[in-house]
């Protein structure tokens, strides 16, 4: 009796040590599924999250179904065990009937291990059921008690067409054949609840129950999906109303779905047609990839650029793209979704607006005016180009600042400024001096308006700006052209009436030295004819500047031409403590020329170098030398006063060039002079002395020179 228990119990340990290795084997098992779900789920979030609807956390949804499942076959593997081990023990009893606490335990088992299973389905959130073919209720889990409003027991036992509106029973019957050939379906059902008119969507999954080797029931899972259905539902009907083209492309370009208004913009008559285009032909620019696909080196996720696609009728739009790349779980681009903005019309307007700014700035640069928009707070705001030929400056240098903080403010256009922005005058005008950038002063006229925004309020005043500098010097010439005609004038009526009793006095003189026998008395006598002799020349002079020779040349001496304008300039000269150091060569060759424009000639000069010699000093120095050389004749005019300033040197001869402020020269002086000696094939130069000084020299063919050359 001891020998049989020792090898019962020597067969009873042998099993329950294979059981536990059996145990330890599927615990290992189950912790492998359970890390390979956790690992899934970290790789897949990321994708699933890219994915529309926001799908990442159906990944933890898969790791907690993967956990509750290993808990369940954990669970129901101890349960199996334990039965097995009391079948073992009942077979060793084959034969006798199975005491009342072996039945109890049996019965606990299967309790429990039902109470396992309800626990287990009662823990999913998707609802769970079970009927027979006949629509009857098997089991539900506490999902659906829950969707019904129902306990458990109210449920089980009765036809689910007692509880649900749709799917109807007819519906059921009509894919049951189809179901039992195939045993498994899975789709979108649309449910809705005889107490509730509401639509409820679920994503099924049903098996089929086997019972020797027949279908005898239906297993259902289902999850529901009525937001994700509504989201879609929203989102078909938002892809089908935009106005704007929306569409799903797939990496090649190929359109796979777009919305009405991508049709309508396209130019076809229907999304089929669309569908139907191959992906070269949206290509406006065969020569470039498909516009909607990937393009070579595209890496990105998110794409927003400006693309050109060739409509049905072959024009071209230009679209604001819109787009975002999709992936699937493994990584791979699998479509491009995204929006399409028709900008061919925007496009057109901002060329048409560039065009529009290029006119107008074409038209204020060839505007003859400079154009000033002064603001309220008198600070240039607008600043024509035309400001570079007027002033030298550029428009930079005057935007932003103060026309009362201007450099050489003019008081004159600030008044100006002042009566038109305080509504003074609507319209006003003001002529001003303005220093040029090369130092030399312009004469400017400006016109003024009130300028308003489109809003009708004041912003400010718009400037006509002209440069009149040519016009004033030319009306100043004229002037001064009526003034010398009429000084001429006045100069020959007063040299013929002093000629008649200087001609007298002469006579009477001469008369007188003869009858003089005193040496004193023939003295005084000689003085006064040498005094009536040197007005008479004086007069002789004054005569031949101002009533000259008919026009002509004729052969003529520049030593007595330079010595008739000294005469004539010589007072002036003595008042201002100028001393004139003139040496006349004998034996020069003389020259053809018109006397009298010669003599103009010279007087500027002269005066010129007297100007230039009160500027630095109270007294001074003018030297004339004349020489030949080459058979030309030349002379040369050189003052001590400041010299001429290296960067104006080449503009001095130019039309209205002065440096002096309006009203002191007309810059024509040095202009008539050199058109003077250009038409008597002559020249005039200039240039610094080394010691100071400005040397002016002009240079003539000799008379027999000159005439050879004709």
């Amino acid at each position: 009796m001891n020998q049989s228990s020792a090898d019962g119990a020597r067969r009873t340990r042998a099993p329950q040590n294979l059981e536990r290795e059996e145990s330890q084997l599927w615990r290992l098992i189950l912790l492998f599924m359970v890390l390979l779900a956790a690992g899934f789920a970290a790789l897949a979030w990321e994708r699933l999250e890219s994915l529309p609807f926001h799908l990442g956390p159906a990944a933890i949804g898969v790791l907690i179904l993967s956990i509750l499942l290993a808990a369940y076959a954990y669970g129901r593997r101890r349960e199996v065990g334990e039965l097995k081990v009391l079948l073992q023990d009942l077979q060793q009893h084959v034969g006798a009937a199975p005491s009342e606490e072996q039945l109890d335990q049996l019965n606990e088992l299967i309790a429990r291990s039902q109470r396992s299973f309800k626990e287990l389905i009662d823990s999913f959130d998707d609802a769970a059921c079970a009927m027979s073919l006949d629509g009857t209720l098997r089991t539900v889990n506490k999902s659906v008690s829950l969707l019904l409003g129902l306990p458990y027991t109210q449920i089980v036992g009765k036809k689910f067409t007692d509880f649900l509106e749709e799917p109807s029973r007819s519906v059921l019957e009509a894919g049951l054949p189809r179901f039992l050939e195939r045993r498994h379906w899975a789709g979108n059902i649309r449910v809705r609840l005889k107490d509730n008119p509401g639509a409820l969507y679920f994503d099924c999954v049903l098996n089929g129950i086997l019972k020797g080797g027949e279908v005898v029931g239906v297993s259902v899972l289902g999850r529901d999906v009525t937001e994700q259905h509504e989201k879609e539902l929203r989102f078909t009907e938002l892809f089908e109303t935009l106005q704007e083209g929306a569409y799903f492309s797939n990496p090649e370009g190929k359109l796979l779905d777009a919305n009405p208004a991508l049709v309508s913009i396209l130019g076809y008559a229907n999304r089929e047609e669309l569908l139907a285009v191959d992906p070269s032909q949206l290509n406006f620019d065969s020569s470039q990839p498909p516009m909607l696909g990937r393009a070579p080196g595209d890496q990105g996720g998110v794409r927003a650029r400006e693309i050109t696609l060739r409509k049905k009728d072959g024009s071209a739009a230009v679209f604001l793209d819109s787009s975002r790349a999709v992936w699937d779980s493994a990584g791979k681009l699998i479509r491009y979704q995204g929006t399409l903005i028709d900008i061919t019309e925007r496009r057109k307007l901002e060329r048409q607006l560039q065009q529009q700014e290029e006119f107008r700035r074409r038209l204020l640069e060839s505007f003859p005016d400079l154009i000033l928009v002064i603001d309220l707070a008198d600070r240039y705001t607008f600043v024509s180009s035309r400001v570079r030929d007027s002033l030298g400056r550029e428009p930079e240098d005057l935007l932003g600042k103060k026309i009362s903080a201007a450099e050489d403010q003019s008081p004159e256009l600030l008044a100006l400024y002042k009566e038109v922005v305080s509504g003074a005058k609507s319209f006003g005008a003001a002529e001003y001096a303005a220093r040029h950038r090369d130092g030399s002063w312009r004469t400017m006229r400006a016109t003024a308006s009130q300028l308003f925004d489109a809003e009708s309020r004041l912003a400010g005043v718009i400037m006509s700006v002209r440069d009149i500098t040519m016009e004033k010097k030319l009306e100043q010439q004229i002037v001064q052209s009526e003034r010398l005609a009429a000084m001429g004038a006045m100069i020959g009526g007063v040299a013929h009436e002093l000629n008649n009793p200087l001609t007298s006095i002469l006579g009477v003189s001469e008369l007188l030295q003869d009858s003089q026998t005193t040496e004193a008395a023939h003295k005084q006598v000689g003085i006064l004819q040498q005094q009536a002799r040197r007005a008479a020349e004086i007069v002789q002079n004054l005569t031949y500047f101002s009533r000259p020779p008919a026009s002509g040349k004729i052969r003529a001496s520049l030593a007595e031409i330079i010595e008739r304008t000294l005469n004539l300039h010589a007072y002036a000269l003595r008042k201002n403590n100028i001393a004139v150091d003139f040496l006349p060569q004998p034996g020069l060759p003389q020259v053809e020329a018109d006397p009298h424009q010669l003599m103009q000639v010279f007087l500027n000069l002269i005066l010129n170098a007297e100007q230039a010699i009160r500027e630095v000093r109270e007294r001074g120095t003018l030297r004339i030398r004349l020489g030949s050389s080459d058979n030309s004749v030349w002379a040369s005019f050189r003052d001590d006063g400041p010299g001429i300033p290296a960067e104006i040197v080449g503009n001095i001869f130019d039309p209205f060039y002065t440096t002096k402020r309006p009203g002191r020269g007309t810059g024509l002086g040095l202009s008539i002079c050199k058109a003077v000696m250009k038409e008597h094939n002559g020249t005039i130069d200039v240039a610094n002395a080394p010691d100071g000084g400005a040397i002016f020299t002009v240079t003539m063919k000799a008379a027999s020179a000159a005439g050879q050359g004709a």
